[in-house]
């Protein structure tokens, strides 16, 4: 194994970012950079490899920005008996929410109205919502029964026509974009080095026919920059493909006729204005073992999902009118109608599960995660949860560790204990130095100063000290939303923002608060090109 490369800078230009991947023979080289891809790499640099990893699109471009936000157990999973997989997830969300990224991750109460004539009755969500706070070992308080005014105090909107009872449980969520970002800083702060927007055209090989397009043995990928169409290369002793719906398209380039080895479902949700605070949020039961979900987000709510069949193309994949009308339909089971009106829509978005092949229903298939090895020795992985994206990771490595003929060596170092993302403190103490630590006259916005602390952690700090520098960059992007000039210019130079839809869909919230108007977009378009 060869020594880990010092930590770049996050400041480091796509130039230097490019002739370093060119000019140095990695020990992995990871090709994807979703929820598998970003959690591999930072594994592998924690380890002590040297380890790159590139992206088609930007870092969490696709699916894994198109979550349902939660960091959870699984309720539903008990349904199916899965006791072991919800005690596992439980696990994760637990060291997530309390070691990992407790300045992401935040508490919050779900209830599951009892309607009369439902899919299940109280006796039945009781046990459930018992069992499932049991396996936490009641870190989030105790699952239980509560009344419908009970329920109707957590969440005024909830229709209490019919309305029998409640079950009650806690969870987590997030914003999967803002983790996303937080995991490739981890991970080039352990070494790593990473670059979006650069799609593999080809693989390199050794050992084959000169010119054959089947066998020899991946050594590496060509390239191309798709920001200016700049073509490089990089070389490594083992390559994973983590490319999520695009997995099979990579492993026929390393083998024309592998067979197909996953399918796809397609998850959609809506982002809507919300109208009053909730306290809590809603999973509602569809049927028997379908469940969707309300869910008070980013000062929203957010309404989903679906879980269909999807054949098409990945890149193509949105939310059509049939799925805001499902999503719509399905809410108003539990939703007053006054919440679901089309015009408080303020975007829609869709995803694609990685689901293993094979005969059936998508939504009933297995979220298992699947690797495999190709005739060329290019590893691919597919089939990953934001829950337990950092145990994935971890067993992808171990498994890397372990392949035939020893690819990483003898000496690849022990995972080392669990590491927090970078920014980890309390957001409650981050959001009251913002708001106090300030000149007099001067104090941050409340509402600022908790949107940055919930969003990056002790790394708001850097950005006050921005705003000390230029007081305009403490100025709202949208005079309708908390993001500020700040967290634009940090994106910028800090965390790979290179496109408009980078800065606004991934690094701040203006699309999903459908704030991201032309002028606002041509303005974030002049900071980009300002470099």
């Amino acid at each position: 194994m060869t020594s880990r490369t010092t930590p770049a800078a996050h400041s480091a230009t796509r130039a230097e970012t490019r002739q370093e991947l060119s000019t140095t023979t990695y020990d992995l080289l990871v090709i994807g950079g979703g929820i598998l891809g970003t959690s591999v790499t930072w594994m592998a640099a924690q380890a002590g490899l040297r380890v790159a990893m590139v992206e088609a699109g930007d870092f969490a471009g696709a699916t894994s920005s198109a979550s349902s936000k939660l960091v959870h157990g699984g309720l539903r999973y008990l349904q199916t008996g899965n006791v072991k997989l919800v005690a596992e997830n439980h696990r994760e969300r637990r060291a997530l929410a309390a070691d990992i990224a407790p300045h992401l991750v935040k508490p919050l109460t779900f209830v599951v109205p009892i309607y009369r004539g439902g899919p299940h009755g109280a006796a039945k969500l009781g046990a459930g919502v018992f069992l499932y706070s049991a396996l936490s070992v009641f870190g989030d308080g105790l699952g239980k029964v509560i009344t419908p005014n009970q329920a109707l105090a957590k969440v005024p909107a909830l229709k209490a026509e019919g309305l029998r009872a409640a079950a009650v449980y806690g969870d987590h969520q997030m914003n999967d974009s803002r983790v996303a970002v937080m995991t490739v800083r981890a991970a080039v702060d352990a070494g790593a080095v990473v670059l979006n927007h650069a799609e593999v055209v080809g693989l390199r090989k050794t050992g084959g026919p000169v010119g054959g397009t089947v066998g020899g043995t991946v050594t590496g990928a060509d390239l191309r920059d798709r920001l200016d169409g700049g073509e490089f290369g990089v070389n490594a002793r083992l390559v994973l493909n983590a490319t999520g719906p695009w997995i099979d398209h990579l492993r026929r380039m390393e083998d024309p006729g592998a067979a197909p080895s996953i399918r796809l479902s397609k998850g959609a949700h809506l982002v809507m204005r919300r109208h009053e605070p909730w306290k809590a949020a809603l999973t509602v039961p569809i049927d028997k073992y379908r469940v969707s979900f309300a869910i008070p987000w980013e000062d929203h709510l957010l309404l989903g999902t679906t879980d269909e069949a999807y054949e098409g193309d990945p890149a193509d994949v949105r939310a059509t009118d049939a799925d805001v009308a499902q999503i719509l339909d399905e809410a108003g089971h539990a939703v007053q109608d006054g919440q679901l009106r089309r015009e408080d829509l303020t975007y829609s978005f869709a995803g694609l599960r990685v689901l293993p092949g094979g005969p059936g229903a998508v939504a009933s298939a297995k979220r298992e995660t699947v690797l495999t090895r190709g005739r060329g020795g290019m590893l691919s992985v597919a089939g990953g949860k934001w829950t337990t994206y950092r145990h994935i990771g971890k067993l992808v490595l171990d498994t890397l560790a372990h392949l035939p003929g020893r690819p990483l060596g003898d000496d690849l170092a022990a995972i080392l204990p669990a590491m927090p993302l970078p920014g980890l403190a309390s957001p409650d103490a981050v959001a009251m130095r913002l708001w106090s630590d300030r000149e007099p006259g001067a104090r941050m916005d409340p509402l600022v100063a908790r949107h940055l602390a919930t969003h990056y952690g002790s790394i708001a700090f850097d950005l006050a000290r921005l705003i000390r520098d230029d007081p305009a960059l403490g100025e709202r992007i949208h005079p309708d939303g908390p993001d500020i000039w700040a967290q634009a210019l940090y994106a910028r130079d800090h965390e790979w923002a290179a496109t408009v839809d980078d800065v606004l869909r991934r690094r701040t919230t203006l699309t999903v608060r459908g704030l991201d108007t032309p002028q606002v977009r041509d303005r974030i378009r002049e900071l980009l090109e300002g470099r």
